[in-house]
């Protein structure tokens, strides 16, 4: 299928999430994985493909810390938007202290990628948030 060889594609060396076929215990087609150990995060995107409708279905999940209320790591379901950024001030070229941005992490960076293959293919992009 097109769309299967499609996610599959965007592996590479730049890439900063892997896609691979899903384990049985997943109740997967493809799995987008990606371990941010800088904010103990892992976010996986669960995506089945429905043929007869031409969609995929993903179910994005996180493990980590996901917000700042919790001290322990939590777990977390569905679509939304998560991004960290760390700054430090650093001494630039004219002797003046600059914030810098030292560590930036964007859920869309991995979903939107995905997404847009999925629409380049001329299939649909169905979030869910129920397991299947």
């Amino acid at each position: 299928m097109e769309v299967r060889e499609a996610l599959l594609a965007l592996n590479g060396p730049d890439a900063v999430f892997q896609v691979r076929h899903g384990f049985p215990k997943e109740k997967a087609d493809l799995v987008a994985d990606r371990h941010v150990p800088r904010l103990d995060l892992t976010v996986k995107i669960r995506m089945r493909l429905v043929p007869a409708t031409r969609e995929v279905r993903a179910l994005e999940e996180q493990w980590g810390k996901i917000s700042h209320e919790y001290s322990g790591r939590q777990y977390g379901r569905g679509g939304g938007v998560m991004v960290a950024r760390k700054w430090q001030f650093e001494k630039g070229p004219d002797g003046r202290r600059h914030l810098v941005e030292t560590f930036r992490f964007d859920s869309r960076d991995m979903k939107d990628p995905l997404r847009d293959a999925v629409l380049a293919a001329g299939w649909t992009w169905r979030g869910v948030l129920l397991k299947w």
